[in-house]
């Protein structure tokens, strides 16, 4: 069965794409840190939402490096239901984190688009990558 040959492109596409949102929340977290905090908070508080952002976003950076590494060894290059997986999830977290980052929306919302839109993609690269490399079977 031939593959579409737009989806590796796309694939990648998508991938800079929410890459590139999850470092510019990352760059200026503040106004999203205070969005999470009561009208009235204490240093102590900020600290801890920023913390709290901190860690989501670095745990997104592993598993964007996790998808990289699936997809530029060639594990899950040619894999027609990962490139579409992959698509979809990162296409969908491009536009969620840019609702997220332009609305100040608050912390626990970044969870939810990290679990669907991060965390199921990079969970099937790592199903993919033991697959190929554990049970020796074509990534294909």
């Amino acid at each position: 069965m031939p593959m579409p040959t737009s989806l590796i492109p796309s694939r990648f596409l998508t991938l800079v794409s929410h890459f590139l949102i999850v470092v510019n929340i990352f760059w200026s977290r503040r106004d999203n840190v205070e969005a999470c905090l009561p009208p009235s908070y204490t240093h102590d508080q900020y600290q801890n939402r920023d913390k709290e952002l901190i860690v989501a976003l670095s745990v997104t950076f592993g598993m964007f490096l996790i998808e990289l590494v699936g997809f530029l060894t060639g594990v899950s290059m040619f894999n027609s239901t990962q490139n579409l997986i992959s698509i979809g999830a990162h296409a969908s977290a491009s536009i969620a984190l840019l609702f997220f980052f332009i609305d100040k929306l608050p912390c626990h919302v970044y969870w939810w688009i990290f679990t669907f839109c991060s965390a199921l993609p990079a969970c099937t690269e790592i199903v993919l990558v033991i697959a190929v490399f554990g049970l020796k079977k074509k990534p294909l």
